[in-house]
């Protein structure tokens, strides 16, 4: 009785006095629960020491600055079904003790940046079932506890670079059932300590890897129920990753090595797409399930059924073809049961090819695979001279690579009002005529990777003003097709990587002026135009690594004030010179100079260049010092392998800096020869440098340092250069 009496008494009196109606106070637990009421606030009556919170079923729709003030003591919040349509900035102030926040089946739509300020303890943020199309950065900055993070079943289309930093400590982040096609390639950077990522029952049509290849720690991720087609060579570098899921996919097509950077990898999930079969893959896999594909147990599959004996791997499926095998699990077949001679199925699910063939709005095209649940068609691989019609109208993707067309004539795809996504790779195209994809006025992804074009009219995409993504990578253009973006409004990515364009004229990217990414890696660019790039001022990225130019392209990075990533990676630059990349300072975050020979970086060349450097790559080069980069504070990567440096005292400033750094640097040095191959950090060079003692490992005196070149008594005397470094991970 005494033990309820003080609790009621700490809780400000017994619970008839102080529960707010419709609540209900436990006061022995500290909980409150205010259930499926009339509530549109929070009760300023809720005592003050209550830890457990639960307002489920209100009609709050507001939650304004400071709401929660009065209970600084909660560890427990359950805001779910409050009809909730925004979080004011500063909402959760004052609640550094809670743990656990649930703010599921609201109506918020965007998280402003301090929305979720004052949640220093946080552990689980549930935002499950929202309307949230937006993340502005820094909107979880604040959340240093946060382990689990819930956006399932929101509204999210595009993951911006760092969205997620300051997330230091996050072990799962649940992005499943939303909408996203697009992830920065950094979009992870800032979550060192993922374990686990879901990203299933989203819009991805390739797989994201350079977004995921930020994940070092990531041991499990789950890609299912994407419209993912084909997974390219190496497109998976997850050091950590042990469990994969590509379930219920488009997948046609897997290249043999496209999980050998992922080399933990043990358990590849690709049950129920359309495989017909699968290479042998590179990798330590234990178990490959491939349940639900059609496979087509022909000789043509020998090489993986060897594979899965060689290598002991468990694997678990039934072939479909041919009909003498249908049903039979692959590891009861014998290799001579495996004979060539069969006809070629169709990539589809593994159904009747008459059910398949008809969609809900019309026939499919004779030849080809139509799937009325995923509304995607498929025609790839089947050597057609001529672009077939008569897809079903709500066709949302289209795949015809592989084939021989030539030409795309006009008007080749009637009636596909609803296509978002054209896969037209591999297909001999030289011309696209003008009109081509009239009518398709949803198209957001045109692939025409892996062609002949040269040249594109500039009515080649007349009708199709919703493309956003247009991909023409291994093609024959020996200059940008000048004009052919003035009907494309909308253009965010364009990839023109390995062709045989020669420079970047004036005029080259005209009615371009939404563009944000520019793909221009392996061709031969020797020259930039100061105005070339002029029409994107929204650029942020721009990749012109393993091209032909000489010098850093000054001049025509003026007028791009949101470019943060330059690759400039693989051009024979031999020298950087001063303020080479000061009309980009302000805004750039990511500097590629590796494999260049570079031989000399001027002091002032990365002037103007500071906090907002987050990577930069020097490696791979031949000079023997660096400019100072002491204000290079907000540094994540830092690479500096294979670069010969002269470690003597001119390099002591790079010395005392790299010891300050926690990050790996990979810098040795190249000489002296006493020092050839030793890190810099623990070369002992260093040591006889004026002014040695005031600057390393934390700044000596001099009366210090004139101690650590003679025999002393005192223990600290015979410090070791390299104390910084066991602070680092290098």
């Amino acid at each position: 009785g005494l033990l309820l009496l003080a609790a009621a008494l700490a809780l400000g009196g017994t619970a008839a006095a102080r529960c707010p109606a419709p609540c209900v106070c436990d006061n022995l637990r500290a909980h409150v629960l205010c259930l499926h009421g009339n509530l549109t606030a929070v009760p300023d009556t809720i005592p003050q020491l209550t830890k457990k919170l639960d307002l489920r079923g209100n009609s709050f729709k507001v939650i304004p600055v400071g709401a929660f003030l009065a209970t600084p003591y909660l560890t427990y919040l359950d805001l779910q079904r409050c009809k909730v349509e925004r979080l004011e900035e500063g909402a959760f102030r004052g609640l550094g003790r809670l743990v656990y926040l649930n703010l599921a089946s609201n109506g918020i739509a965007l998280l402003y940046q301090e929305s979720l300020d004052g949640l220093s303890s946080l552990q689980q943020l549930i935002l499950e079932g929202n309307h949230i199309e937006e993340i502005q950065p820094g909107a979880f900055g604040h959340l240093g506890s946060l382990t689990v993070l819930d956006l399932r079943a929101n509204a999210l289309v595009y993951l911006p670079d760092m969205v997620f930093q300051g997330l230091q400590v996050l072990r799962w982040l649940r992005l499943s059932h939303n909408a996203l096609h697009v992830l920065g390639s950094e979009a992870f950077t800032a979550l060192p300590a993922l374990r686990r990522l879901s990203l299933d029952h989203n819009e991805l049509q390739a797989l994201p890897g350079e977004a995921l290849a930020r994940l070092d720690e990531a041991t499990w991720l789950d890609l299912g129920h994407n419209p993912i087609t084909y997974v390219a060579e190496e497109a998976l570098a997850m050091a950590s990753l042990k469990h994969l899921f590509l379930d219920h996919a488009a997948l046609q097509d897997v290249a043999p090595d496209a999980f050998a950077r992922s080399p933990q990898l043990r358990t590849l999930d690709l049950r129920e797409n359309q495989l017909q079969g699968l290479p042998p893959l590179a990798g330590a896999l234990a178990r490959v399930s491939l349940a639900g594909n059609p496979l087509l147990c022909s000789c043509l599959l020998r090489p993986f059924h060897d594979w899965l004996a060689r290598a002991r791997v468990q694997v678990e499926g039934a072939c479909a073809a041919p009909p003498a095998l249908r049903g039979r699990p692959l590891d009861s077949l014998r290799p001579p049961e495996m004979r060539c001679g069969h006809p070629r199925l169709p990539s589809s699910p593994a159904v009747p090819s008459e059910q398949l063939r008809v969609a809900s709005s019309g026939q499919c095209p004779q030849g080809c695979a139509c799937s009325p649940d995923f509304r995607h068609g498929s025609c790839e691989n089947r050597d057609l001279r001529k672009i077939p019609q008569g897809f079903p109208r709500d066709t949302r993707l289209l795949d015809l690579r592989r084939n021989a067309f030539g030409t795309v004539p006009s008007g080749s795809f009637p009636g596909l009002k609803e296509l978002v996504s054209l896969h037209l790779q591999s297909c001999s195209i030289g011309v696209l005529r003008p009109g081509a994809l009239r009518g398709l006025e949803s198209l957001v992804y045109l692939y025409l990777t892996d062609n002949r074009l040269s040249t594109l009219a500039a009515t080649a995409f007349e009708g199709a003003p919703r493309l956003a993504y247009l991909d023409l990578d291994r093609n024959a253009f020996a200059r940008l097709p000048a004009g052919a973006f003035q009907l494309l409004p909308n253009l965010i990515s364009l990839h023109l990587q390995h062709n045989a364009i020669g420079e970047l004229a004036e005029g080259d990217l005209a009615g371009a002026g939404g563009l944000r990414w520019l793909y221009l890696a392996g061709n031969a660019i020797g020259h930039i135009a100061p105005a070339a790039l002029a029409p994107a001022k929204m650029l942020e990225k721009l990749h012109l690594e393993g091209n032909r130019l000489a010098e850093v392209p000054t001049a025509a990075l003026r007028g791009l004030p949101a470019l943060s990533e330059l690759k400039l990676s693989r051009n024979p630059i031999k020298r950087v010179g001063d303020n080479a990349f000061l009309p980009v300072a302000s805004s750039l975050q990511h500097l590629y100079l590796d494999n260049m020979g570079l031989e000399r970086i001027s002091p002032s060349a990365f002037a103007g260049l500071g906090p907002k450097i987050r990577s930069l790559y020097l490696e791979s080069n031949k000079m023997s010092n660096i400019p100072n980069m002491s204000n290079f504070t907000g540094l994540e990567i830092l690479n500096l392998r294979d670069v010969p440096f002269r470690c003597d005292c001119q390099l002591l400033p790079l010395r005392r800096w790299i010891d300050k750094l926690n990050l790996r640097v990979g810098a040795t040095c190249g000489s002296p020869t006493e020092t050839q191959g030793l890190k810099v950090k623990l070369s002992t060079t260093f040591q006889t440098c004026p002014g040695w003692g005031r600057g390393e490992a934390g700044g000596a005196s001099p009366d210090k340092t004139k101690a650590a070149h003679k025999p002393s008594k005192k223990k600290r005397s015979g410090k070791s250069p390299a104390r910084g470094f066991k602070k680092s991970r290098a």
